[in-house]
């Protein structure tokens, strides 16, 4: 498996850019013509994951997102959304669904949905150094589909 692409994108772990980090990687795997479905499914996993690391990673003064992208030769997108904030106590026990440490109304279904809408989910966290959750999305084509 070889890389043909590659970006790094850092920001603030501001409300306001969960949707420009949705927007940048769909910009990037655009070459791979996407279906419609996957690139929602990309947008979707990546919206929950950057949403985590916004509301929980930094709770009492925001910190940076870290997204590392790579476009491997055989269609496999693979997405590292990093952050350096608190880490989670018990990553499998934050896997379950409608698990949440938040007292707002947070559904706790996030990781359930980066695994609904990905074709592999990681995740690694350490408490007191941050949290990365690894995305991975083989794209078909949509010209597959003609």
């Amino acid at each position: 498996m070889n890389i043909s692409n590659h970006m790094k994108l850092s920001f603030p772990s501001i409300s306001t850019n969960e949707g420009f980090s949705r927007a940048a990687i769909c910009a990037f795997i655009l070459p791979l013509n996407p279906t419609v479905a996957e690139v929602a499914d990309i947008k979707t996993a990546v919206s929950e994951a950057v949403t985590n690391a916004i509301v929980h990673a930094y709770p009492k003064e925001p910190g940076t997102v870290y997204i590392d992208a790579k476009i491997t030769d055989d269609r496999r997108v693979i997405i590292k959304i990093r952050d350096t904030g608190i880490g989670i106590e018990d990553v499998q026990q934050a896997m379950e669904p409608l698990f949440t440490t938040s007292t707002d109304e947070r559904a706790g279904l996030g990781f359930a949905v980066m695994q609904s809408f990905s074709d592999r989910v990681r995740v690694r966290s350490a408490v007191g150094k941050g949290t990365t959750v690894t995305l991975e999305k083989i794209i078909h084509s949509a010209y597959d589909e003609e």
